[in-house]
């Protein structure tokens, strides 16, 4: 006589769906804490009671502890007390991460979230349903980078926002890459020059070339005047639309891909082809969706931000980047994992 298999069936419930669904309650909580200078104030400070931070952050009684309780539940901060007699510290994350007076803090890009992107994510649908940018062009505004590179308020937070995003990146990069074989190197839409600096820092025979418009001059100048560097990196301006590459053995595009539509891509693929020698390389840093696009949801939510942002602009997989490479001429592309939902694609010549 056979034994019956009793089969347990799953438990469904709706937590993962309702958790997403408000997710923006603790996404917003998070985006003021950092506007607010809040975990900047308890680095310098170590502790606070609440009514200290109340005291020095300009805050109201109503929903004082509701906000710090729930950036502790968030595993934000830690708190010894209760209410009125709670103390505040950072966690050993925000300490390192959230502190505007580290070089490792990263929270630009959350500060430019919720000034600028928050509200514009709130329109969607309807740039889902027009395929119309969702930002100031929508009210006949200027495309994003001509307003941001007219306002250097604008710009500089918007620098600081992408460093911030791409820094540990650029570090990896630069140290897995095997830079022996090359000497000279061009970020292409460099900036403020920051990839060449780590480029440089961590191969030392690389003379290195950041290329982006006028505007971003003076800024990279200072800050590779600032490290040292001004004798292995210089500055050029120019459009990278409208002038050629400079020829160097190795070129990089940091996020500059995804801001444009295929045929944009497609140029500059070509124009980065045309500037390298034989065997040199093109690295290309994005969030490079996986091929079966299932598993990286935040390289997928950043071809969203394009259609935010941009006519055009969309994120794309390492098979799309193979495909294009292939088609302009690169014998081989590889990919290499960086930090988080980050990857370089590869393509030599």
């Amino acid at each position: 006589m056979k034994e019956s298999k009793t089969v347990t069936k799953k438990q469904l419930t709706p937590s993962k769906i309702m958790q997403v669904g408000l997710g923006f309650w603790a996404s917003k909580t998070l985006l003021s804490a950092v506007n607010m200078g809040l975990f900047t104030l308890l680095a310098e400070e170590e502790e606070l009671a609440g009514q200290n931070i109340k005291e020095k952050l300009g805050l109201h009684d109503r929903g004082l502890y509701d906000f710090l309780d729930t950036l502790v539940a968030l595993n934000f901060l830690q708190r010894t007390g209760l209410k009125e007699s709670s103390i505040y510290t950072n966690t050993e994350e925000t300490n390192l991460f959230l502190d505007k007076n580290k070089p490792s803090y990263v929270g630009g890009m959350l500060e430019l979230s919720n000034n600028r992107l928050y509200g514009f994510w709130n329109t969607l649908e309807e740039g889902l349903k027009t395929g119309i940018p969702q930002n100031e062009i929508k009210n006949g505004g200027a495309p994003i980078f001509e307003d941001i590179y007219a306002d250097q308020q604008k710009l500089k937070e918007f620098l600081k926002a992408m460093e911030g995003l791409q820094s540990s990146n650029f570090k990896m990069l630069s140290q897995k890459f095997d830079f022996s074989n090359y000497k000279t190197h061009c970020d292409i839409g460099g900036s403020s020059g920051h990839l060449a600096v780590e480029v440089v820092q961590n191969n030392n025979h690389i003379k290195s070339i950041t290329f982006d418009l006028p505007p971003l001059e003076i800024l990279a100048k200072e800050n590779i005047l600032a490290n040292g560097l001004s004798d292995s990196i210089s500055v050029k301006s120019g459009d990278f639309f409208k002038d050629e590459f400079p020829q160097s053995d190795v070129i990089t595009m940091g996020n500059i891909l995804h801001n444009w539509g295929l045929q944009d891509k497609k140029t500059l693929i070509k124009k980065a082809y045309d500037a390298l020698p034989s065997a040199g390389a093109l690295i290309v840093i994005e969030n490079i969706i996986d091929d079966d696009r299932r598993t990286n949801a935040f390289g997928l939510m950043m071809s969203l931000q394009m259609l935010m942002e941009t006519p055009e602009g969309f994120d794309f997989t390492a098979a799309d980047f193979n495909l294009w490479a292939s088609e302009i001429g690169f014998s081989q592309v590889s990919t290499m994992n960086l930090t988080g939902n980050t990857s370089a694609v590869i393509a030599i010549k």
